[in-house]
């Protein structure tokens, strides 16, 4: 099976440390994440787990975590029923450039079903993480998110 990656870059008006945080601390992403809290204790090795009303939705292991600059780990979707031999990965990297962080998403050792060729859905890895970074962004330059929206 083909191997994709998705890769998306947003600069935002922060610093590395703000952003950090935002990507690492629940009372963020409950905020940009569309409810979704996080918990990790973020060393090497250790689990990471988005979870939604309770229930966890996401979960991998942390495979570099450089604080302000480099967090990467696996990915397993749980509600994903494919047949996948290892899980995708999520790298995020920090850039300091000027007055703006440039964070740059690869989300990699994909399936061509985890890609959905529609422009009026969040569903699909290649909608749902610019709509979460867009509400990233939006947040850090704004303090609020962008208005819900509903397709």
């Amino acid at each position: 099976m083909e191997n994709l990656s998705f890769v998306y870059a947003t600069y935002i008006a922060t610093t590395p440390e703000t952003l950090w945080e935002a990507l690492t601390t629940s009372s963020y992403t409950e905020a940009y994440f569309f409810g979704t809290s996080i918990e990790s204790d973020w060393q090497i090795g250790s689990t990471v787990a988005y979870s939604r009303n309770g229930e966890v939705t996401d979960h991998g292991i942390i495979l570099a975590c450089e604080p302000h600059r480099l967090l990467s780990f696996t990915w397993n979707h749980v509600a994903d029923r494919s047949e996948r031999t290892e899980p995708s990965r999520v790298t995020f990297t920090l850039k300091q450039m000027d007055a703006v962080v440039k964070l740059t998403l690869v989300h990699e050792n994909l399936h061509p079903h985890d890609i959905v060729d529609r422009e009026d859905t969040f569903e699909g890895l290649n909608n749902g993480w610019p709509a979460i970074l867009s509400n990233l962004k939006s947040l850090l330059e704004t303090g609020k998110t962008l208005p819900p929206l509903s397709l």
